[in-house]
Parts: structure tokens; sequence; C-alpha cells
């Protein structure tokens, strides 16, 4: 299998906001005047065998997104060993421009450089238009340590279960600061309404002392595994304001796939410190309201599979069951009295009572009908070879000789072209430029596979 490594990244221009854009707001936004971690995440991908292409998405405000762009850049050129892509706003042009001259249709906001679903989404469309097989993609705030890294994550992908179930996708695990898969969760007061932590340790306790493979109720976004066959059925949820990565799961069950569980396959995860825990936990009960209602709403459609909350013991079944609003409200406010961060806890409390709801209503909906879209998308841009020629010679990082960089607030006219506008060989009969690609991973043989499977598993 040739895997590329996709990697989002979030910008701000300033140290903190509280956010009022549910979907656009982030846990560790960098701030655009700070190094951020992707210099240490590309130095540990500098040891990883068979590594090919690395595509790093930039997402930031529109005010900073050239500047961020451009960071990001001159942080891929200190590391020559590395292929590297750089998607920013000009290649998202590009990308739009295809998709209209195709007649797939306007999904800017699905599809787009703006929140973290649609933020992946548009690395899933680099991925198929540059041919690649499967899309692993990391956080830019992680290490990884082991060199066959590639090769564990393509380790059972594609293969097919005792029953025939193929592995589509799969996730690993993360080893946070002090060498431990496990939450650090509090069994503290003004958490006995919401024993997220409690919950999670629970599942993956399991889950490690299981086999190999096994069928996942959790997902690491920055540790996650698509095969193309995958990706070219289900988009990534863009209305969800965090925790798209679990979603890509329930929408997988959903349309009648999963994703599995490898607990030999992990990285280390060191994020930055939280700028305000309320404002996530503020993030965290829009991604929760809004997953339950989702989860109501595709009950009414007879061409899915039924996912209920009892199917997802211990986690996170218990966060999508009847009276989630009122118990994280409850545990919002519990912690106002509790934690530093009181004002952005009663913010959030006040968030669980209506705004949250209303989100949850108005969009609960969108992502189905999207999802009419998107397989039709990712057939014609597949291969592509007119988007993968413009986005090679636009995004991807060269370090035998500086690019030029565009004029400092430079755009393009109204009506431009940005497929010829991009730049192109200098001869009409220069080969196409191919994006870079590791050696094939072969991922096992399928005894193997069949072998590190539960008789209860597959």
């Amino acid at each position: 299998m040739n895997p590329v490594v996709i990697i989002p990244t979030f910008h701000t221009g300033r140290r903190h906001r509280p956010g009022s854009n549910a979907v656009a707001t982030y846990d560790h936004a960098t701030p655009l005047n700070e190094p951020g971690e992707l210099g240490r995440c590309l130095e540990s991908l500098e040891k990883v065998q068979d590594l090919g292409l690395v595509v790093v998405l930039v997402s930031a405000e529109a005010a900073i997104a050239r500047q961020a762009e451009e960071k990001m850049r001159a942080i891929a050129e200190a590391h020559p060993q590395l292929n590297v892509m750089v998607v920013g706003q000009d290649a998202l042009a590009l990308i739009r421009q295809r998709m209209e001259q195709l007649n797939v249709g306007k999904l800017d906001f699905e599809i787009g450089l703006s929140g973290y679903g649609a933020t992946r989404n548009v690395g899933l469309v680099v991925a198929s238009a540059l041919g690649f097989d499967a899309a692993v993609f990391i956080d830019d705030d992680e290490v990884i340590d082991d060199p066959r890294f590639l090769h564990e994550a393509m380790y059972g992908l594609g293969k097919l279960t005792r029953k025939g179930i193929p592995i589509l996708a799969k996730t690993g695990y993360y080893i946070n600061d002090q060498g431990s898969c496990l939450s650090k969760w509090e069994d503290v007061w003004y958490n006995r309404f919401w024993q997220q932590g409690a919950a999670f340790n629970q599942w993956i306790t399991t889950a490690m002392k299981g086999p190999r493979l096994s069928r996942s109720n959790h997902v690491c976004g920055g540790c996650l595994a698509v095969h193309k066959e995958a990706f070219r059925r289900l988009a990534f949820d863009p209305w969800i304001s965090r925790g798209e990565d679990l979603d890509y799961m329930l929408n997988l069950r959903m349309y009648g796939s999963d994703i599995w569980f490898d607990n030999k396959w992990k990285l280390r995860h060191l994020p930055p410190e939280s700028a305000s825990e309320g404002d996530r936990f503020r993030q965290d009960i829009f991604r929760w309201i809004y997953e339950y209602r989702k989860l109501e709403y595709s009950r009414a459609l007879i061409d899915l599979q039924q996912v209920k909350a009892e199917s997802l013991e211990p986690y996170p079944g218990p966060f999508l069951e009847p009276g989630l609003a009122r118990r994280i409200a409850l545990t919002a406010l519990l912690r106002s009295f509790a934690r530093d961060d009181k004002k952005a806890y009663r913010r959030a409390a006040k968030a669980a009572r209506k705004e949250a709801q209303v989100f949850a209503e108005r969009n609960c909906a969108k992502y189905f009908s999207f999802q009419y879209t998107w397989p039709e998308l990712i057939a014609r841009v597949e291969g592509d070879q007119m988007l993968a020629r413009a986005l090679v010679n636009s995004a991807l990082v060269a370090h035998d000789a500086p690019m030029a960089a565009a004029p400092q607030g430079a755009r393009m006219a109204p009506g431009a072209d940005v497929m010829a506008a991009a730049p192109q060989p200098a001869a009409a009969e220069r080969p196409m430029p191919v994006a870079p690609r590791g050696a094939g991973i072969d991922p096992g043989a399928t005894t193997e596979i069949r072998l590190n499977l539960s008789d209860f598993e597959d």
C-alpha cells in the first residue's frame, strides 16, 4: 500500500479568543508569533521507514491565512529529507476551481480550511487526486518514535476478517507525557455527572488486553488510517465542533462499516496547554449534543444502520443517552464553582441550555445530504491529472531552489483561471510531476491478521 501522511494544522492571530463560531474554534490553535509543534513532529517523521508524501493542511483566519501558510512552508523547508506539500488557501482555490469544472457543486463549507471536519475533507480530496490508496492522519503536536510507524499503520488495512468484513479504517492510541495511554481524569465531586475520563479508561484498558485488532468504540484522530475504499464512500462531518474522529466511526457504522483498534500502533501526544479549559468544554457541549441529535435523526433514514448508545458501552455510550444536555450543563455549572476558569465554564453551562441545542437542531440533517454528493466528488477527482499536476506544482515544497513568495496580500482576480495560474512545467513535453511515494507497504499476511482477531470481534 502507498499511504500519504496528512497533518492538519490550526492557527490564530492572537493568543486566545473565546470561540463564537462553534465549528471554527480549536483546542490548540497555534498563535502566528509562536513556533508551534510542527517542526518537532516533522523531525520525528524523518526516521520513519518508507515515508512518501507528507501533506500539511493550513487552517487559519482569513486575515493571517497567507502568513500562516508561509510559516508552515518555512518549517517544511527546514526538513529537506522529507517530501512535504503545504496546502493553504491557494491550493484550496485550485481544488475548488477543479471541482467546479467537474460539475461537482459548490461545497465551500464542507470542503475547506475552516473547522476540523472540513479541513480533513481537504486532505482526503488531495489524497484521492494524487492517487494514494490510504490516508494516515496525525496531529502536529505528536511525536513518532517507532521507525516502523507506517508499517504498523498499514497492518491489516484492506484485509478481511474470518467473516469477510473488510478492515477499511483503524486507529491506534496516544501515549501522554507520563508514558500512559490512560486519561488524566480526576474522580472529584464536580465530575459526578460527567465521568468521561473514567469511561474511556475502562474501554481502553480492556482493548489493550485483547487481540491486536478489535472493533473500536473510540478513535484517536491523530493516529488514524483510512483506506481509500472508506474515504471514497464517507467524508468527515464539517458541522461537528470537535471529536470529528469519533464521529467518523459513528458515520462508518451508520453506513455499514466500522473502525478497528490496533493495540500495537501508537505515538506520543504532547499537546500545548489549553488556553481555556472552560471554552474547550463548551466545544464538547456542542459536540455531544450535536452527536446525540444526529444519531436520533439518522434513525428516521431507512437506508442507514441504527447506532444505539447501548452498543457503545462503556465509552462513548453514556454520553449519547437521553438527559445528556442536563448532565453536561450541570457539570459545567459545578466546574464553574471549583475550577479556575469560572467565567468560561459559566458560558459553557449557558450554551448547553439553548445555543448548542439550537445548533444541533439546525444542522443535524446536513451531513446526510452532503453524503449524497461526496462519493461522486471523489469518483471525479480520483487520479485527476489536471488537479494533481496543479497541486504538485503549486504546493509541494521545493528544497533544491527557493520558491518565489507571492506578493503580500496578492489575490486572484475575480473569475481568474486558477488552474492556468498554477506554476506549470517550463516545456509542454515535460512529464507530469508525480507526488513522492514511499515503498509499497505490505499490510500483513492474511493468516496473521486472522490469528490476531478475537473470535467475538469479527
